[in-house]
């Protein structure tokens, strides 16, 4: 997938394409239909497939105060719009300058002229231009001016909207089914592999520890069996704790990761640090717990890997029959 970070690096030999407009944060089931409905449209219109993105996320810059956390990485994001089988990526750098413009403006720049239009796709409930003046009306009217067909994608879910709010709700929980439920994928965090306090080790179920930088919305604290995918593409199980370690008294909030039933020839040579590696959120197993001594946390978080392996188990054996 090309990726344009600015409409001044569109080429010039672009000469029609399918488009359509978003945060896409998340990249939820919504998304995904919305993407699809831009690569058909384009194969069967030999046309390329292009998103039109922005960064940073617009409530960022509005309201920088209140706004969400992302739920994704912008390199992320565009991983997951590759995967989808588009063309072309255009982020474009959202600013109050940019947020002023009309959405006649807007969609004749960027759209018309800029990404030469053929048909842009959308959701029910789009939103453009200043103050969101635009909507599917409005931009139905437009590509009657300009000459685009307009295709409005229904990205209702069973119960709700599929939306990216809808995930954060999820993960602000704890509820990692429920998001990936959304997301149609385990929620996941990317981050650097580094040492920690070595407490785990010395408790017998060491961890792999992500940077304070790692990428992806942090589910609440708890302890939850999952996956961790390392360099070469592995994925480990594992049992990953979220929190600050209140046993020990700690502060800041980590996400450890304990790789279970590692094959007795990996052990010696196992070693994560300095990795950038994905942790895989599949199942909320408890909540955190402030042990009054060292034997019942070792206790408890022997049964923890011992259900995180029951949970992974039936994981596995669900992606493999899917």
């Amino acid at each position: 997938m090309l990726h344009w970070h600015g409409l001044d690096f569109v080429p010039a030999s672009l000469t029609g394409s399918i488009v359509t407009i978003g945060n896409f944060d998340g990249v939820h089931l919504g998304h995904q239909k919305i993407l699809r409905t831009v690569v058909d449209e384009a194969r069967a219109r030999s046309c390329e497939s292009v998103v039109l993105t922005f960064s940073p996320h617009p409530l960022t810059v509005h309201r920088p105060a209140s706004a969400p956390a992302p739920i994704t990485s912008d390199a992320r994001r565009a991983e997951l719009i590759a995967e989808a089988g588009v063309d072309a990526l255009l982020t474009i750098e959202y600013t109050l300058a940019f947020a002023d413009q009309g959405a006649e403006e807007f969609v004749r720049d960027y759209l018309v002229e800029g990404l030469r239009a053929r048909v842009v796709v959308v959701g029910q409930d789009v939103r453009f231009g200043r103050g969101n003046e635009g909507n599917l009306e409005t931009m139905r009217e437009l590509g009657a001016k300009y000459g685009f067909d307009v295709i409005a994608v229904d990205d209702a879910g069973p119960d709700r909207r599929w939306s990216s709010t809808w995930v954060r709700e999820a993960l602000h929980r704890g509820d990692v089914e429920e998001a990936a439920d959304i997301l149609g994928r385990h929620h996941a965090m990317r981050g650097r592999v580094v040492h920690g306090f070595a407490r785990g080790r010395e408790l017998g179920f060491p961890t792999a520890n992500l940077d304070r930088d790692a990428t992806g919305l942090m589910p609440a604290d708890g302890v939850y069996a999952g996956w961790l995918v390392d360099e070469a593409g592995t994925r480990w199980p594992s049992a990953i704790s979220i929190g600050t370690n209140p046993t020990f008294e700690g502060v800041v909030r980590t996400v450890e990761a304990h790789v279970i039933d590692r094959p007795q020839e990996a052990v010696e040579s196992f070693d994560l640090y300095g990795q950038v590696v994905f942790v895989e959120f599949v199942s909320r197993l408890r909540g955190i717990v402030a042990y009054t001594g060292i034997e019942a946390l070792i206790t408890q978080m022997h049964r923890d890997v011992d259900e995180a392996r029951v949970v992974l188990a039936r994981d596995a054996a669900a992606t493999a029959a899917s």
